[in-house]
């Protein structure tokens, strides 16, 4: 089978970028790990993400496989400033993104484009009018969700959910990572016929069982691991421990630990704490190192996610690959991850009284924890290895290139028989 040389485009989620920040999380893990598993297998991997920092050289190794021979390095895009800017402005810049990505693969063409969000897929599919490479998107997280939870609060640009819908329509295929955003893909307009699911995965050698537990107080302690941001329900979190005299509460997530209080949603958090009686149980530790993530996790007796909505959701997948149980909202992609009363359990979005029941049925059971703890390394070893997914990406990526090769011999109308003719645009 032969190899193929593939280009990610991650506009805003660098795979080098330091997780816990305001736009650094399950993005970069997906993308970065993807990439890592894909050159595992042979494949030559090049992920394309905005240059904001001057100092960066143009281009990282990432990944080097010394069986298989596969590559992966990061590539740093001029596009707008050498700084780093919230993704929500970047929008106006993604044209530039675009003809430069158009203007390299001229050169150096790749055999299929990944773009990884809606405005690397803005780039990709400019760049698609010029080269002719066929363009595979996940969304990772869509607009008109976003919009539906957090409404005159959400700050995307007024463009993006048109802009997804032609993406939807566009896009030579779509890798969802869920059955939920499936069907907001549908909704959207997106052919049937050109939609798979990929799931995100986890990192086994890290997240496993049997490894060290970070110290404990030994009072029951519930865990919550992510970016510091409002729709991540830490507060609901809280009113839930009110409710649960005697347990702590670990949150890692946000800025260094060492300056806490320069992040304005810690300071919304510590209020709402003392609001409700709480803060001596509870502990805003700050960004927690990638290595150190595993450790925190195995001292839980639960880790707890509560988002309003959440497109997929990684931890409580590496929670389940340490042996832990989660109780998580029922949203997005934990539905399907998270089998409820079997490896956590499901509980409504913003309803802490429910979230505590669940938490306290959890921490009177210690038999009950244990089972659903080994169910769930059972469970995400079932499938959820990144090797499993970069296998079943691939196969959509190949199906595709087939697609693509097949509509150039018969000269077929259609999405691939576009890309075809873009590809004669791109040569004159």
């Amino acid at each position: 089978m032969a190899l193929m040389k593939v280009a990610m485009v991650s506009e805003h989620a660098s795979p080098l970028a330091v997780l816990g920040g305001q736009d650094a999380g399950g993005q970069n893990v997906h993308v970065a790990a993807l990439a890592r598993a894909l050159a595992g297998r042979g494949n030559t991997v090049e992920v394309y993400t905005r240059r904001d920092d001057a100092d960066m050289p143009m281009v990282v190794p990432l990944h080097a496989d010394s069986v298989s021979g596969g590559t992966a390095h990061v590539v740093h895009v001029p596009a707008g400033p050498a700084r780093y800017l919230d993704k929500d402005h970047l929008l106006p810049y993604m044209p530039r993104f675009g003809a430069w990505l158009a203007r390299h693969w001229t050169w150096h063409r790749p055999d299929l484009v990944h773009a990884h969000f809606w405005m690397s897929g803005v780039a990709a599919l400019w760049a698609r009018d010029w080269v002719g490479v066929p363009v595979v998107q996940t969304f990772h997280a869509l607009g008109v969700v976003k919009r539906r939870h957090q409404r005159d609060r959400d700050t995307s640009p007024a463009e993006r959910i048109g802009t997804e819908r032609r993406l939807a329509r566009d896009s030579d295929a779509i890798i969802a990572t869920c059955s939920d955003e499936v069907r907001e893909l549908l909704a959207l307009g997106a052919p049937p016929e050109r939609l798979h699911i990929a799931p995100c995965g986890v990192d086994f050698d890290a997240f496993r069982p049997d490894g060290p537990a970070a110290p404990r107080t030994g009072v029951p302690r519930i865990v919550s691991v992510g970016r510091l941001v409002e729709r991540k329900g830490i507060d609901v979190l809280l009113a839930a421990l009110a409710r649960l005299p005697g347990a702590e509460l670990v949150v890692a997530g946000g800025p260094d630990g060492a300056r806490p209080d320069t992040d304005p949603e810690v300071r919304r958090l510590r209020a709402v704490s003392a609001a409700l009686g709480v803060a001596n149980r509870v502990r805003l530790i700050g960004r927690v190192a990638r290595p150190d993530v595993p450790a925190l996790l195995r001292s839980a007796d639960v880790v707890a996610c509560t988002p309003w909505y959440e497109p997929f959701g990684i931890v409580p997948l590496e929670a389940m690959a340490c042996g832990v149980p989660v109780v998580v909202t029922a949203v997005g992609g934990m539905l399907d991850t998270v089998l409820d009363g079997q490896t956590g359990l499901h509980v409504p979005a913003n309803d802490p009284g429910r979230l505590a029941t669940a938490l306290s049925g959890l921490f009177a059971d210690p038999d009950r924890r244990a089972a659903m703890g080994r169910r769930g390394v059972k469970r995400v070893r079932s499938g959820y290895g990144w090797d499993d997914v970069a296998a079943g990406t691939e196969a959509v990526y190949r199906e595709v290139v087939r697609n693509l090769s097949d509509a150039v011999t018969t000269g077929g109308a259609g999405p691939a028989g576009e890309v075809a003719a873009a590809a004669g645009k791109g040569s004159r």
